[in-house]
């Protein structure tokens, strides 16, 4: 009889990533035949023992694979519930009948490929900074990005957490008052480009997830989603199932050609670094796309009040030629 560690059966079955699984077991939160199980090691048999997650019982038997990639519109957040009320991920994917979960998070405000899946070995491989794999981003912040700026953003910053180094980052394109960059990264850590941006001065407008390796969103629309058998997503990710380089490595090729800072030399617009863009951070971003939400409610409510209003009249200007 086969055992498998209590983690990646949790995975396996759909119910969260391994490493989400592993705070859970921690957290006491799962039970193996009614008895409360914490340690990490710990292996268990499927066809046999019975599992709990938060007193839910966990299904062990075989379920389909499902691997979709999402491209998350902003203003969504990426869990499965949201205790606010906003709209979250899920939304997106209710005509899934397999249970699935976000792969590694996009924030609130942030938007593009989001991968969604049931098996636990894909997200592990995604998410796991030992497998290196790279997500790209494109980021459009305040302000003109100079060489100096460029310079301290490669270099990185420590923060508490250590380290916030992006693998590549470059200018893409120079607006008239602000500049897009594209950033390669393969840790991944929480805010990793908002917190690296705001450490050298920067003030964020816009972040959108493009690739991961060699999985792109392109011609996927917002708040749309593509299937992806999983021999198709491990070559779009340059991989063998056990998280090895495949010897056809799939790479994101970006048509938007490097901006030159010292071709173009000074330019006429304010720094990126300066200090008047900090009230459009993220906070303040927050309550203004709160207060958009509220303002197109409102806007909607009055104009179906207005059409049955007009429904109304053009009633009762019939029943009176009658």
């Amino acid at each position: 009889m086969q055992e498998i560690r209590l983690q990646k059966v949790i995975a396996d079955a759909g119910i969260t990533s391994r490493r989400k699984a592993e705070s859970l077991i921690v957290q006491g939160r799962v039970t193996v035949n009614g008895k409360k199980v914490t340690e990490l090691g710990t292996k268990v048999s499927p066809s046999v023992d019975v599992i709990h997650v938060d007193e839910q019982i966990v299904e062990t038997g075989s379920n389909d694979k499902v691997y979709l990639l999402l491209n998350k519109p902003r203003c969504v957040v990426t869990t499965a519930s949201d205790p606010e009320g906003r709209p979250t991920v899920m939304d997106y994917v209710k005509d899934v009948p397999e249970r699935i979960y976000p792969v590694g998070r996009l924030d609130y405000l942030s938007e593009g490929l989001l991968l969604m899946t049931n098996d636990g070995n894909i997200a592990n491989l995604v998410m796991h900074p030992r497998f290196n794999v790279t997500k790209i981003y494109e980021v459009k912040v305040f302000g003109a990005v100079n060489q100096t700026i460029l310079s301290k953003l490669s270099k990185g910053v420590h923060l508490e957490d250590g380290l916030l180094k992006p693998k590549s980052v470059r200018v893409i394109k120079q607006l008239s008052g602000k500049t897009w960059l594209e950033f390669r990264l393969t840790e991944g850590k929480n805010r990793e480009i908002r917190r690296l941006c705001e450490a050298v001065g920067l003030t964020v407008d816009k972040l959108k997830r493009v690739a991961i390796e060699g999985v792109s969103i392109q011609g996927i629309a917002p708040g749309k989603y593509r299937a992806f058998s999983k021999s198709q997503l491990l070559r779009a990710l340059g991989m063998n199932s056990d998280g090895t380089k495949s010897n056809k490595q799939s790479k994101f090729v970006s048509e938007k050609r490097t901006v030159n800072l010292n071709k173009i030399g000074v330019q006429p617009y304010t720094a990126a670094d300066d200090k008047s863009f900090e009230k459009f951070r993220k906070e303040t971003y927050y309550d203004t796309a709160k207060t958009l939400q509220e303002a197109r409610k409102e806007r909607i409510l009055e104009e179906q009040k207005a059409k049955r209003k007009v429904r109304t009249t053009t009633k009762f200007q019939r029943s009176k030629t009658k």
